[in-house]
């Protein structure tokens, strides 16, 4: 299977909020005079942020969760993504989990899919995302101030502790995170 084979039985689907999405050399996008375009880019790496064996559906959640995160941070709408994957090769299986859970929070969140690319290599991810936020509203870390609420998604320290968990250093995990 080739690179355009694979992006059109995984991750070709129509872009419900764009002028122009996957399948030609840049995605097109409209927006408004009284809205800022939002983007910002993550990328994970296998055995760096994620485990290599790692249950490919929940992966591609986790992938497009932590952009989607920034876009909560900033006070924007999460409206479109890019997706490049380096892969060691190619497993139908593995791709058809992974696209699975990405696609299952995008619809979710109703962000489209509008570009990326494919290569051969160890396993890596990246997406971008883009969104919009009215002109002049966007929430910046520099503009925190001493009373604000902080809010957190998830236990503080859980990530690591699962980690240090799965690598036999469970009393040290146990300690920060009871539930494992």
């Amino acid at each position: 299977m080739n690179e355009f084979d694979l992006i059109a039985k995984y991750f070709t689907r129509p872009a419900v909020n764009a002028d122009l999405g996957i399948g030609d050399d840049a995605a097109l996008m409209s927006i408004s005079a009284q809205h800022q375009l939002a983007i910002s880019v993550d990328m994970l790496v296998a055995g760096r942020h994620f485990f290599a064996d790692a249950d490919p559906e929940r992966l591609g959640h986790k992938c497009l969760a932590v952009n989607l995160s920034d876009m909560a941070a900033m006070g924007a709408k999460p409206t479109w993504f890019t997706l490049s994957l380096a892969l060691p090769a190619m497993d139908e299986a593995w791709l058809a989990a992974f696209s699975r859970g990405l696609f299952a929070l995008a619809d979710q969140h109703a962000v489209s899919l509008v570009g990326g690319d494919t290569t051969k290599g160890p396993l890596t991810i990246s997406i971008q995302i883009a969104g919009e936020i009215p002109s002049g509203q966007a929430l910046l870390r520099s503009g925190a101030q001493i009373g604000d609420d902080v809010w957190v998604s998830g236990p503080l320290g859980a990530a690591a502790a699962a980690v240090m968990h799965r690598t036999g250093r469970v009393a040290f995990a146990t300690r920060y995170c009871p539930a494992l």
